[in-house]
């Protein structure tokens, strides 16, 4: 019998699961055989301690499909795929193209490409609206001199800092907030319009039926974001008036973490590959593997196939179970959400109490959590009274069986904890005023910078200005005793956040500490008065 190849089973329109078997039939693989003693030392790391092996330790995931703590776990479907797509060689344009019509054929949509993540798909597809196919406009992004379109429209309540992705291409964003704005905005330079999918974009003036009605009469196409959402089939957003719309793999459709979706018009569709790796240019650093691609499209595959009621009665019952064994605790109330919209569309339970009579938040709750063993990633929140109460939420869509046994024990365990208490943080009077111009010193986890903050001091309470390397915002902060805390922040609806949370002592003319930058990992700052 002459095996079938890979590319075969894709033109053919097979099952992503078929190929499984038929990549064992073909017999090219080399099995995974231990031969000696000094082998065994050197074999791969089994699954148990291939983390703790380097010193990290795994988390129980509670939160949801963030990728700071790795988004999702791929299905073992996902895992065999991309095992199999290993073990041999391909052209990776005859590979896309033969994914391309596959994803068609599974979402109804023209055409479809794998790309790394949501991000890069967003930045491939702006990239297809300013120069289409063309690689001698395509080598010269991001200089968009001389190029016929180079703007992109962004209506106000799409601004976010993912919309970084479209602009790293070189283009002129151009904001929107009514539809007069936008009509104006609509000129022979626009190269299309971004939306951000979700119920912000659907329940304002400008949505995308809106933004259809006035940009598909002039050839203008529009780029939905869709990251976090379900993959809808037939797809709402190309049935609404998209010409393209990106999705996460790494989330609910759990494939590779490093993997991406773009699905819409044909020509823009393989326009953006032809912005992507392997081909030289701007694009080359967002390279998808063969096994990326095939597991991506498996991931797809399984997605028409899953269980998806069952899939919700399993998370409902993971958060029933976790409910019932927190019911007894007095004072700690329990409630079942049920989400809006197309993102993260799971229900989640939330745990309420009130700080004053359990003697600690939400906030100490979740960081004991993640900073305990067996580690867990809880989110902390608020809830308005009276009283204003405290508490946590435990988010199932990402957890495994036998995680809301273990988030259970520990929540009880901690919610019935005599010993546990919020850091008391006294208010005394300052040991200086630090009214005046204070010249920073940080030093970055890599790198330097030097800022100035602009302070007013009345009692404890600090206000005025951070001056960074580009950007002046507002601070504010306290002071007690000799402590200081100052905060300030940049983002919201433009495209860009960066948040620091200086934490630190005043001695004399100086002050000195901890700089919480987020995502950016720590600091330490030093700053002079002048």
């Amino acid at each position: 019998m002459t095996p079938l190849s890979r590319r075969d089973v894709l033109r053919g329109g097979c099952d992503l699961a078929a190929m499984l078997s038929l990549a064992t039939l073909a017999g090219t693989e080399t099995p995974l055989v231990v031969a000696s003693a000094e082998a065994a030392q050197n074999a791969p790391r089994t699954t148990a301690d291939v983390y703790r092996s380097i010193g990290v330790k795994p988390v129980v995931n509670g939160r949801g499909t963030f990728t700071i703590i790795s988004g999702s776990l791929m299905l073992p479907e996902v895992r065999a795929a991309m095992d199999a797509a290993a073990r041999q060689y391909v052209h990776l344009d005859e590979l896309a193209e033969s994914i391309g019509a596959r994803l068609a054929t599974l979402t109804g949509a023209e055409w479809g490409l794998v790309t790394a993540g949501c991000s890069a798909a967003l930045t491939h597809a702006t990239a297809a609206c300013v120069a289409g196919g063309n690689p001698d406009l395509h080598i010269r992004i991001p200089q968009l001199s001389g190029f016929a379109k180079d703007e992109v429209i962004i209506p106000k309540h799409s601004r976010n800092v993912y919309d970084s992705a479209v602009r790293v291409v070189g283009t002129r964003v151009i904001e929107v907030s009514t539809l007069e704005e936008l009509e104006g905005a609509l000129g022979p330079r626009t190269a299309m319009i971004y939306l951000l999918a979700g119920q912000s974009a659907d329940q304002s003036a400008l949505n995308l039926k809106v933004l259809a009605q006035v940009a598909n009469p002039e050839g203008v196409p529009i780029l939905v974001d869709a990251a976090a959402e379900i993959l809808t089939i037939p797809n709402v957003h190309l049935q609404n008036g998209a010409a393209l719309v990106a999705y996460s793999g790494g989330k609910c459709l759990r494939g590779p973490q490093t993997a991406g979706l773009l699905l819409g018009r044909k020509d823009l569709v393989r326009a953006a590959w032809v912005h992507s790796a392997p081909h030289h240019g701007p694009g080359r650093a967002m390279k998808v593997g063969k096994e990326e691609a095939i597991g991506m499209l498996t991931a797809v595959e399984m997605w028409v196939k899953r269980d998806h009621d069952a899939e919700w009665k399993q998370w409902t019952a993971w958060i029933d179970h976790i409910a019932r064994r927190l019911s007894t605790i007095d004072g700690v109330s329990t409630a079942v959400t049920q989400p809006g919209g197309l993102s993260n569309r799971t229900p989640s339970l939330r745990v309420w109490w009130d700080a004053a009579k359990l003697g600690f938040s939400g906030e100490t709750v979740a960081r004991t959590l993640f900073e305990t063993e067996p580690r867990i990633v809880l989110s902390p929140g608020r809830r308005a009274g009276p009283p204003v109460e405290t508490g946590v939420s435990v988010t199932p869509y990402m957890m495994s069986p036998g995680d809301e046994v273990t988030i259970a024990d520990r929540l009880h365990a901690l919610l019935t904890s005599r010993t546990l208490r919020d850091p008391v943080l006294e208010t005394v009077a300052p040991t200086a005023d630090l009214t005046g111009r204070w010249n920073v010193r940080i030093e970055y986890a890599a790198g330097a910078s030097t800022h100035v903050l602009h302070l007013r001091q009345a009692g404890n309470a600090i206000d005025g200005t951070h001056q960074g390397d580009f950007i002046t915002r507002d601070l504010t902060g306290t002071i007690s005793g000799s402590d200081v805390r100052l905060r300030s922040n940049y983002g919201g609806q433009n495209g860009d956040a960066l948040s620091f949370a200086f934490i630190g002592r005043v001695t004399g003319d100086e002050m000195a500490g901890d700089l919480d930058m987020g995502e950016y990992l720590g600091a330490r700052w030093k700053a002079t008065r002048s």
